[in-house]
């Protein structure tokens, strides 16, 4: 009782420190301009006007400013205090002769990243991450001078094509599925064909999410929830902690696709790491080329990959206290989850509920499962992006499909897609409120000011180090990836061109790889481990596990792996460049 009014009051006592944060930051702190460039490929068409592509279309320059007289370089930038400049781009001719787009971007310095700050101390707090991403909303919201929370920010910030995918995705496809599966009855019939044919015990168990996970190597949360929804049926008959295969699910997304770099991300990296006056990033062809020259650096992604095989044959050396007890848990009590702890999947998908006279059978898990991959695969080997909804949108209407054809009562089956929706309505609710978090964070200029902390002065060996803190930092405190590399590529890439200039390095591409690793992996790790991160959150989710027990039972193993990778590209930076 004493703890649950600890938390309680701990929990008020950090909503009125956002509160106050928060208004403090709107009404003392100024804002503080940095002009942002934007490299494109622009040429001339055949009527003689600039243009360049983006995102696949054909834009026209219509006019071009000297960079001197713009008034969104940093010189009059210097001077707007808290007023916003009275356009938001404009076309300049640099002085070398490139033309580049300006953008005005401000932080608040270290103020912009109490969001991220609120939200994460007190899920590490609590354990409770409603609450923490609730308050991190209201400190940011409050410095921005949004009051209005739910119809002037969250309704807003939810309001476009993404959060509406991830919320019609997560919510109602995933739940319904899984709802369906429950009510069939075909998760169990799937975990018993496994148990018997191929799952001997835990350690198999492991092994097969493992092999998923590198099969499944698009990345992000396709894979997450892919890889997820798959095991969690047997690896719960074989008993394995729900720690372990979220680490495993989660180590097994992101890393891989970054080293098995056959998907989209290769395509949206090219784009950001275009360097005026470097040859071997000139073109896109190019810049595709560099990307995967430098895998043989992602020195993170391979050792994430290994440690989470190693977690597999039960070599649990670098995997952590925290999972070493929760594996002894397991195989002593059959507990899956920590005493204490809130699941992310409701009780109502770990029974089957299955009406009387219904024959559940694997292959009703096994068919839909299959369309599920056949049709994300095939669309991004013939479209280049993969359709997750159309995948799972197949794979349920054939789940329902079945069970009707097969003399289930229709009322059954919407009584399984409602317990489907509950189960997960927890988790989609903490994944909308996370994208709000992260989009705030990055609105406040949280990652800029952190970019902001490097200069040009710093020694060439500790530049990969340096990106990569600054990658992880970024990461972590706005929950994305991608986010990360679209703030951190576009500075990271020229500032490592020009150091290598500086220093005279022999071998420059390479220097510039291992740095464009740095960013890569960092971002990552970051990513990986952030409470608030979608990754994290359906890793929790697909695998029953609670958030915060995944967050801190992963964080350690992948620390191992970075320290390691870390010093790794000192390594190669002082020996090879």
């Amino acid at each position: 009782m004493n703890k649950i009014i600890n938390k309680g009051m701990l929990s008020g006592l950090v909503f009125l420190m956002a509160i106050i944060v928060g208004l403090y930051i709107n009404a003392w702190v100024p804002k503080q301009w940095v002009e942002q460039i934007y490299h494109y490929d622009v040429s001339k068409n055949e009527h003689g006007q600039l243009s360049y592509v983006f995102k696949g279309e054909t834009q026209i320059i219509e006019h071009v400013t000297d960079y001197a007289n713009s008034v969104l370089n940093q010189t009059h930038l210097d001077q707007l205090g808290d007023v916003d400049p009275a356009i938001k781009s404009q076309w300049v001719m640099l002085n070398n002769g490139d033309i580049a787009q300006l953008k005005p971007a401000f932080h608040f310095g270290f103020w912009s990243l109490m969001p991220a700050i609120v939200t994460i101390s007190l899920c590490l707090l609590t354990r409770e991450p409603l609450s923490a991403l609730f308050s991190g909303i209201i400190t940011g919201a409050f410095s921005l001078g949004l009051f209005d929370i739910t119809d002037g920010v969250i309704i807003p910030y939810l309001a476009n094509q993404s959060s509406v995918g991830l919320l019609i995705l997560y919510l109602w496809l995933l739940g319904g599925l899984l709802g369906v599966w429950s009510k069939t009855g075909a998760a169990q019939a799937f975990a018993d064909f496994m148990t018997h044919h191929c799952v001997k015990g835990p350690r198999s168990a492991k092994v097969i999410t493992w092999l998923l996970g590198v099969l499944f190597f698009q990345g992000g949360t396709m894979s997450t929830v892919l890889v997820g929804t798959t095991v969690k049926p047997f690896a719960d008959k074989a008993k394995v902690s729900h720690e372990e295969m979220s680490y495993i699910v989660d180590s097994t997304a992101s890393p891989i696709a970054a080293v098995l770099a056959f998907n989209a991300w290769p395509a949206y990296v090219q784009a950001l790491i275009f360097v005026p006056g470097v040859a071997f990033l000139a073109t896109e062809s190019q810049r595709i080329e560099f990307f995967f020259s430098s895998i043989p650096f992602s020195f993170y992604g391979v050792l994430a990959v290994l440690g989470t095989l190693l977690l597999s044959l039960n070599i649990t050396r670098f995997s952590g206290e925290r999972i070493r007890q929760a594996q002894q848990r397991a195989a002593k009590t059959g507990k899956l989850d920590a005493d204490g702890a809130t699941p992310l999947s409701a009780k109502e998908l770990h029974t089957t509920d299955v009406p009387k006279g219904y024959l559940p059978n694997a292959m009703e898990f096994l068919c839909p499962l299959l369309v599920l991959v056949t049709i994300a695969v095939g669309t991004f080997i013939v479209l280049g992006t993969p359709e997750v909804n159309w995948a799972f949108s197949a794979a349920l209407l054939l789940s329902i499909a079945v069970a009707l054809g097969k003399g289930m009562a229709l009322v059954d089956v919407i009584d399984g897609l409602g317990n489907g929706l509950k189960g997960v309505v927890l988790a989609s609710v903490i994944l909308m409120l996370a994208v709000v978090v992260g989009t705030l964070s990055k609105e406040l200029g949280g990652g800029l000011y952190l970019v902001n902390l490097l200069g040009d002065s710093i020694a060439y060996w500790l530049l990969p180090l340096l990106l990569l803190l600054l990658s992880m930092v970024i990461a972590f405190s706005t929950g994305t990836s991608w986010g990360t590399y679209a703030i951190a590529f576009p500075l990271a890439m020229p500032l490592a061109w020009s150091i290598g200039h500086i220093h005279e390095l022999q071998n420059i591409e390479l220097y510039m790889m291992i740095c464009f690793a740095t960013v890569l992996n960092g971002s990552i790790y970051g990513d990986q481990c952030s409470p608030i991160s979608d990754t994290t959150i359906l890793s929790a989710m697909t695998t029953g596990c609670d958030l915060m027990d995944h967050v801190k039972s992963q964080i350690v193993p992948a620390t191992w792996a970075m320290a390691a990778a870390a010093s790794m590209w000192t390594a190669s930076v002082i020996i090879f460049t």
